[in-house]
C-alpha cells in the first residue's frame, strides 16, 4: 500500500512538473530575475503580515470551484448565471471566505466549535433579516483592492463579501480592508500554485480524490495533504465544489510554506471526482 501511495505522488508530480514547465516554454511566459521575483514575493506576503491574529489559533481558507458551485445549485445566484461575472473563473479558485477558528473569549462562554462555525459573529450581533447585502455595509475598500476583490469574488455581486466579514472577522477587530487583501492574497497564492493549475487541467473531466490531495502535497509538500479537505456536491458527492485549507494564525505571513498548514477535518468526496467546466 505503501509502495502504491508513493507510485501515485510520482505520478502526480510528474503531472505538476509538466503543469509547471508551460511557464517556462518559449512564447508563454519568460523566466524572472531572482531578485525581481523576490520583490514580487515579498509584495504579495505584505497583506498576510498585516493581519493580526490574536484570540484564535488557525484560520479556515474557503475556496470555490466556481463551475461546479454553479451546476450544484438548482437555484444558481447572479455570479452563476451572468456571463460577465463568471469570467475567468474557470481559470482557477475564487474566494469564498477566511474563517478564523473558534476564538477564546467565545470558548471561555461555552460557545463550541459547531455553534461558531454555524454563527460566527452573529452570536454577538444577530443577523438583520434578508439577504446577503443587510449583513454589512458595503466595506470601505481602496479601488485597487475592490477590483482584485471582484475577480476573486464572483460572488460580490450577491455581497458574499458584506456577509462574510459580518460573520467571520466584525467580532475580532479585523480591520476590513487588512481581512479583504489578505484572503485575495491567499487566493492569489493558490492559483499561482501547480495545485490550482492541476485542478484547472482536468477541467471537464474525471480525477481520481486521491489524485487531488497528491496534487496538493506535490504543490505544498509532503504531508500537507491533511491540511486540505475537499468539497462535492452532486449525486454520490462526486462534483468538486470547494476545497478548504488550515492555515495557522501566527503563520499566515509564511503562506504557503508547509509550516504555516495545520490538519482539516475529512471531507465528503467520492473516490472519483468531476471538475466541472463553465458552460
Amino acid at each position: 500500500m505503501a509502495g502504491w501511495r508513493r507510485a501515485r505522488r510520482g505520478v502526480a508530480a510528474a503531472l505538476l512538473v509538466g503543469v509547471a514547465a508551460l511557464a517556462q516554454a518559449p512564447g508563454v511566459v519568460p523566466a524572472q530575475a531572482p531578485v525581481t521575483m523576490a520583490v514580487q514575493e515579498a509584495e504579495a506576503r505584505a497583506p498576510l503580515a498585516a493581519l493580526s491574529a490574536e484570540g484564535f489559533s488557525h484560520y479556515t481558507l474557503a475556496l470555490t470551484w466556481h463551475p461546479g458551485f454553479c451546476a450544484s445549485r438548482a437555484r444558481p445566484p447572479r455570479e452563476c448565471r451572468e456571463p460577465a461575472l463568471a469570467e475567468g473563473a474557470d481559470r482557477g479558485f475564487v474566494l469564498h471566505g477566511l474563517w478564523p477558528s473558534l476564538p477564546e473569549r467565545f470558548a471561555e462562554r461555552g460557545v463550541d466549535r459547531r455553534r461558531w462555525w454555524r454563527e460566527g459573529c452573529f452570536l454577538e450581533r444577530p443577523r438583520p433579516d434578508g439577504g446577503f447585502c443587510r449583513a454589512h455595509p458595503p466595506l470601505a475598500l481602496p479601488a485597487a483592492l475592490a477590483r482584485r476583490l471582484d475577480a476573486a469574488m464572483p460572488g460580490r455581486a450577491s455581497c458574499l463579501d458584506r456577509y462574510q466579514y459580518a460573520k467571520h472577522a466584525a467580532c475580532l477587530a479585523l480591520p476590513e480592508a487588512d481581512y479583504i487583501a489578505a484572503s485575495v492574497a491567499l487566493v492569489e497564492a493558490v492559483n499561482e500554485s501547480a495545485f490550482a493549475a492541476f485542478v484547472t487541467l482536468n477541467q471537464g473531466g474525471e480525477v481520481a480524490r486521491n489524485a487531488l490531495i497528491d496534487a496538493f502535497e506535490a504543490a505544498f509538500g509532503e504531508g500537507t495533504g491533511r491540511a486540505l479537505r475537499l468539497s462535492c456536491g452532486g449525486r454520490g458527492n462526486r462534483l468538486l465544489t470547494e476545497v478548504r485549507i488550515g492555515i495557522a494564525a501566527d503563520r499566515l505571513a509564511d503562506f504557503p510554506a508547509a509550516e504555516s498548514l495545520v490538519r482539516q477535518g475529512r471531507g465528503r468526496c467520492a473516490t472519483r471526482v468531476r471538475i466541472a467546466r463553465l458552460e
